[in-house]
């Protein structure tokens, strides 16, 4: 895509960031050639400009500009310099890797800590043991944070980003410090302890900038800075875990509604004499779909307790009887949604995150099947997740970079 604003001058061409007022007009193709040249530096390490012209398609003047940007705010380095038969010899281009983003991804039953580098790689990771006491569980993550920092003081960190298994409300009365209703500002059924408390608590124990979002949000912001979308489609991200959180990104932003409740497809009923949802209600999406039920299935048709739903993955994967069947009506539960999705939003893309995506090759065509088994006035693109399985950990990451690269 070209940039609108390469005919302008320097002097007058607003440089986007994410403080600066700039129109709509300006600030969408900026913020997409951004993006698009840190990826491609991200992706093709070392490269060139003149090679970063050719593979983006931008113009080399406007390729110059956003490199100079970004190396004045040390996103990326000048490396080694390569050589031409004739010429000038090039140097090449690396994204920092003296930089990085500590990762938080926050399950129910479990926490991950991972460091990260600004080109999304997982660098380390660790699980966190949660005590059992709901009081203790935000110190233990505390504490472990403050460890993984002193570990690797050769690393400066720009933030820590941390993926919820809930929605969070952003809007500004609700993320007040004198607002009393602090406690209420994140919607998450199923965890026990005050996870409402969690971003709070680690900006005072770190000092860092720590940007916190709805896990399935964080997952679509990471396509458009990781994963394979160009941010000029919609998509939704539907996150297969404990339960079933789904991301909306349109018209270039993610969508969050009143009260950032936007996307609980999750817990629209599919099924009014099912079972009911941690949250209380019944016959929700999330009760058929998300990996509960996949070991729900397991146990009714091997009449026995499921192995955890890791190990039902693996016997699926390997043409075990009740454990192929367990994952065939998880998969058509899962498929029922989409068609509600794509009927409802018209996404150019629907996107799986979870454990399901690692058996991709059994699960994903059953899943497209019902989808696609009554009619959609438009199709969308069913796909994994790159890594599937740690695209919560790299959405954590897209967090903090959106918030400081833009």
């Amino acid at each position: 895509m070209q940039d609108k604003s390469e005919n302008r001058s320097k002097s007058t061409a607003p440089r986007f960031s994410f403080t600066n007022k700039v129109s709509a007009s300006n600030k969408i193709p900026r913020q997409i050639n951004r993006n698009l040249i840190f990826n491609q530096i991200r992706t093709r390490q070392p490269i060139s400009r003149a090679e970063l012209a050719r593979v983006s398609g931008l113009q080399r003047s406007t390729v110059s500009l956003i490199v100079e940007e970004l190396l004045a705010d040390r996103w990326i380095v000048e490396g080694s310099m390569g050589r031409l038969p004739r010429g000038r010899r090039p140097t090449f281009l690396n994204v920092n890797g003296q930089r990085g983003v500590l990762a938080l991804d926050i399950h129910p039953s479990q926490t991950t800590l991972a460091v990260a580098d600004l080109g999304g790689r997982i660098v380390e990771q660790k699980l966190i043991a949660l005590p059992e006491d709901p009081q203790k569980v935000i110190s233990a993550i505390v504490n472990a944070i403050q460890q993984i920092i002193s570990a690797n003081k050769d690393r400066s960190f720009d933030g820590i980003g941390i993926s919820l298994p809930g929605r969070l409300d952003l809007s500004p009365a609700k993320l007040s410090p004198a607002n009393s209703r602090m406690n209420k500002q994140i919607f998450a059924p199923n965890v026990r302890w005050p996870i409402a408390q969690i971003k709070s608590r680690v900006e005072q124990a770190t000092g860092m900038l720590v940007v916190a979002d709805n896990v399935a949000n964080a997952c679509a912001l990471s396509e458009v800075w990781f994963g394979d979308s160009d941010g000029m489609h919609d998509l939704v991200v539907v996150n297969v875990s404990e339960g079933l959180g789904t991301g909306i990104f349109a018209n270039g932003r993610i969508l969050r509604g009143e009260g950032g409740s936007a996307g609980e497809f999750g817990h629209v009923q599919m099924d009014p004499n099912g079972l009911p949802c941690a949250c209380g209600s019944i016959g929700f999406w999330e009760t058929l779909g998300a990996n509960p039920a996949g070991m729900r299935y397991y146990a009714e048709v091997a009449n026995r307790p499921s192995p955890p739903f890791e190990e039902l993955l693996g016997l699926a994967e390997c043409n075990d009887s009740a454990g192929r069947k367990a994952i065939e009506r998880m998969s058509a539960a899962l498929g029922r949604g989409m068609h509600m999705i794509a009927s409802a939003l018209a996404p150019a893309e629907i996107i799986v995150v979870g454990d399901i995506t690692t058996i991709w090759g059994v699960a994903g065509p059953l899943i497209e099947t019902e989808m696609l088994s009554n009619p959609l006035a438009t199709v969308p693109r069913l796909r994994p997740a790159q890594e599937g399985n740690k695209a919560r950990l790299r959405s954590a990451v897209a967090l903090v970079m959106h918030e400081t690269l833009l």
